[in-house]
């Protein structure tokens, strides 16, 4: 056992290094084949043990950055949460892979599992938290292609696949037969995206992002917001003067990033002056991230579109506040564990309305979805704006409140591969970075440091095209969801064939009943 929860430990390091500022995406099927290898043999409950030790040693590290500034105590419960998903994973993985003296390592059945995981992890509770998601480790990986015709949900199967196809290659090693054919399945997954195209054509535009930065790291950058704001307002005026001057080129969109005023300038005069004399200045228009005093006594965390010489024209409110975040659920009884809740004040509205920005430009109306901030990571708050005929995606976000973690760098990557997923150029900008241009293949342009005051600006392709992973939807999962309950229907039906010298339909006697007994708790 000792040896399984060394393996167990190892796999959920390696799942933790693929990810960014890390990012060696070819540690995630490593990881998998880890965990496939450390549950197969054992039962049900040690497999709950491996796969709970292997998600302390991914999420601990991997969410380190979710305890920056508010302490362990919310991290290490956001950890360990995340971790019992894969606990009850690995429970169901060493089950399905058979009794403990006919084990076998199933690469299908470790693939649909793993996507079955991950969404319920993204969908409960409380709307789920779907971060480093194996999809996500793979926006440097040549498996990107995949996510281009069967979505995130895809790349994931066909990470956890690999790992899969890995582990059998170690588990038949004895059985040169069945190893070989094992190795031949994974090299052919690697290279099959080799042979997907990802276009890149459409009508140019020229767009641009202002991070404007903050002056002080942490939860504090709050109580300077006149200061944020004025941040964005004099750099895009600076970022005026020199297209005036001939210096730059003139903008179809100008986007800020979420909290770029936290001052409501639907019912703050100065603040609505300096937004519209900037806006004014760029002559071009712009999407503003703002917190809404409404509806009273909530907040909302908006993006706001405003045109030249008309002002405020179109607004959008997120549809996915963050729990323990933006909101505190059931506010009384967690204030019992740690009283870091009371740091949310006044609690988000959510929005109801998909984000669709009509945006007009000299060669036509563009429409834009804003997405603001962790929504990136939502497969059907990404995919609704794109249905509704957004030709490109705005991700707003503010990562003052995660320091130079690696927080910025994973969001980053999850709109790299929405861009491939969607078929559409992402602009994604934050207050302190990291923020870049993303053409449809996932290529970040321009990528930014750090708290520093930057400008992207640059032309980006707009597509009109639904990919074939937005028409599959929601199908991949569901055809995963399918598979782990067919795979544990047969399990079922083979339960009582894995004893050897019992044949169902032979007179039960009572020997024979009691061996049955004892196969079922084992099993």
């Amino acid at each position: 056992m000792l040896r399984r929860l060394i393996l167990a430990a190892v796999s959920g390091i390696a799942l933790w290094a693929a990810f960014p500022t890390i990012n060696w995406w070819w540690l995630a099927p490593l990881g998998v084949a880890g965990l496939a290898l450390a549950t197969r043999g054992t039962r049900a409950r040690g497999g709950v043990l491996t796969g709970f030790l292997t998600g302390l040693t991914f999420f601990v590290p991997g969410l380190a950055w979710s305890g920056t500034y508010v302490g362990h105590v919310p991290w290490f419960a956001l950890a360990i949460t995340e971790s019992l998903y894969l606990a009850a994973m690995g429970g169901l993985l060493a089950w399905l892979q058979g009794p403990p003296a006919a084990a076998r390592v199933r690469p299908l059945i470790v693939a649909v599992v793993w996507v079955v995981q991950e969404w319920l992890r993204g969908t409960v509770p409380f709307g789920g938290f779907p971060w480093l998601q194996l999809a996500w480790s793979q926006a440097d990986s040549p498996l990107l292609p995949i996510t281009r015709y069967a979505g995130s949900t895809g790349l994931t199967f066909a990470v956890a696949l690999l790992g899969g196809l890995l582990a059998a290659v170690v588990h038949d090693r004895r059985t040169p037969g069945m190893a070989l054919a094992a190795a031949g399945a994974a090299v052919a997954l690697g290279l099959a995206p080799l042979a997907l195209s990802v276009p890149l054509d459409g009508r140019p535009m020229q767009v641009m992002g202002i991070q404007g930065n903050v002056p002080t790291a942490g939860l504090e950058f709050n109580a300077q917001r006149r200061a944020v704001l004025d941040n964005h307002v004099r750099l895009t005026e600076k970022v005026a003067a020199e297209i005036a001057d001939g210096q730059r080129r003139q903008p179809d969109l100008v986007v800020w990033p979420e909290n770029s005023s936290d001052i409501d300038p639907l019912r703050n005069a100065d603040a609505a002056t300096e937004i519209v004399r900037a806006v004014n200045a760029i002559k071009a228009p712009t999407i503003i991230g703002a917190v809404l005093q409404q509806p009273s006594p909530k907040l909302s965390n908006a993006s706001l579109l405003y045109l030249p010489e008309q002002g405020l024209t179109q607004t959008y409110v997120k549809r996915h506040p963050v729990p323990f975040a933006e909101y505190i659920p059931y506010r009384s009884f967690f204030r019992f564990f740690s009283t870091q809740v009371d740091l949310v004040r006044a609690d988000f509205a959510a929005g109801d309305q998909v984000g669709l920005f009509q945006v007009p430009t000299a060669r036509g109306t563009v429409r834009v979805t804003p997405i603001i901030c962790f929504e990136v990571a939502y497969d059907d708050l990404v995919r609704s704006g794109v249905d509704a005929g957004a030709q490109l995606i705005a991700v707003q976000t503010n990562n003052a409140t995660f320091g130079y973690s690696a927080e910025s760098a994973q969001q980053l990557a999850i709109s790299r591969v929405r861009a491939v997923e969607f078929g559409r150029s992402v602009i994604h900008v934050s207050t302190v970075g990291i923020s870049a241009l993303i053409t449809p293949d996932g290529t970040a342009h321009q990528s930014t440091s750090l708290f520093t005051a930057a400008v992207l600006d640059g032309t980006v392709p707009l597509r009109t095209e639904q990919t074939p992973a937005d028409r599959l939807g929601m199908a991949p999962i569901w055809v995963a969801v399918t598979g782990t309950v067919v795979a544990a229907f047969l399990r079922l039906r083979r339960r009582r064939a894995d004893l050897p010298g019992i044949v169902e339909d032979r007179p039960r006697t009572a020997d024979t009943q009691s061996a049955l007994d004892k196969l079922d708790r084992k099993t």
